[in-house]
C-alpha cells in the first residue's frame, strides 16, 4: 500500500466531509472547498475520519491513491487552520501596500502593479516590504503568491525583486569582477 494514502484523515470538531458522486465536499466554519476525485479511488467516510481505497496495486492507482488522500488532506488542514505564503521586497524604492482590497506594489517601473486577490483571499502587508497571503485553498494561495513573485521575480546580480521569505538567490559576479 502507499504509504501516504493508506493514512486515515482524521475530521475535527465542526468540519463536514461529505462525497458527492465524483466529488468530496468539505465544509467548515471558514468555508467550503470541492475537489474531483478519479473515478477509480473509493473514498470511505466514517465517524471521525476518512480513508481512501484503490482497486489494484498498478503504478498508476499507487499514484492517484497518495493524490487524492493529499488532496482531500489539504482541504481539511485548509478549513481548520487555513494556509499562508510570505513574500519579501528587496530593493531600493521597492514597496507594496493594500488600499481597499487592491495590492499597490512599486517595483521600479514607471507606473504602480495594481493586484486584485481572489475572493477567498486575502493580502496583508505588515511592513512595506513584506506580504502575506493567507487563504484556505492550498493550491489557490500558492498560485496568487507566484503571481505577485512574477511582477518581479529576484535578479541574479543584486538579488533585487520579490522572493519568498526564506528563499535564497545566488548572486553572480558582474563585469568588474572579470
Amino acid at each position: 500500500m502507499s504509504r501516504i494514502g493508506r493514512l486515515p484523515i482524521s475530521i475535527p470538531d465542526g468540519i463536514q466531509v461529505a462525497k458527492q458522486g465524483n466529488v468530496v465536499v468539505v465544509k467548515g466554519a471558514n468555508g467550503e472547498l470541492q475537489e474531483r476525485v478519479p473515478p477509480q479511488m473509493k473514498v470511505v467516510i466514517e465517524e471521525g475520519w476518512v480513508r481512501v481505497e484503490r482497486p489494484s496495486d498498478s503504478r498508476y492507482h499507487k499514484a492517484l491513491h497518495g493524490l487524492t488522500r493529499t488532496l482531500i488532506q489539504n482541504m481539511v488542514l485548509g478549513l481548520t487552520e487555513g494556509y499562508e505564503k510570505r513574500l519579501e521586497i528587496i530593493g531600493v524604492g521597492y514597496r507594496a501596500e493594500v488600499k481597499g482590497k487592491v495590492l499597490v506594489l512599486q517595483l521600479g517601473f514607471s507606473h504602480p502593479i495594481y493586484f486584485v486577490p481572489p475572493e477567498k483571499m486575502t493580502v496583508e502587508t505588515p511592513a512595506p516590504t513584506s506580504i502575506v497571503i493567507k487563504g484556505i485553498d492550498k493550491q489557490l494561495v500558492g498560485q496568487v503568491a507566484a503571481k505577485i513573485r512574477s511582477f518581479r521575480p529576484p535578479e541574479p546580480y543584486k538579488g533585487k525583486g520579490i522572493r519568498y521569505e526564506g528563499e535564497y538567490v545566488r548572486k553572480k559576479a558582474g563585469k568588474a569582477a572579470v
